[in-house]
């Protein structure tokens, strides 16, 4: 992708302003009511979450939240 853009200083023709339709930067941020809580895991369990989160360029509680919200989700279906 070696073409240049050459800019020249051409008239643009006519313009519209357009009203500004996205949402303020807040509004953005979905915010879900978290609970922090301590849990004890396997060793061997946590060291699985971290090597995964690794490979994957993320973190282990995260994957581990994830799994915990699908878990409830999909059993929260069946009742």
């Amino acid at each position: 992708m070696n073409n240049k853009i050459k800019y020249t200083s051409e008239k643009m023709g006519k313009l519209k302003i357009v009203n500004d339709f996205l949402p303020s930067p807040d509004q953005l941020v979905l915010k879900d009511d978290n609970v922090k809580v301590t849990i004890a895991l396997k060793k061997s369990s946590l060291e699985f979450f971290k090597r995964e989160a690794d490979k994957h360029h993320t973190s282990y509680q995260k994957m581990i939240r994830e799994l915990v919200d699908w878990y409830s989700t999909h059993h929260q279906k069946s009742i």
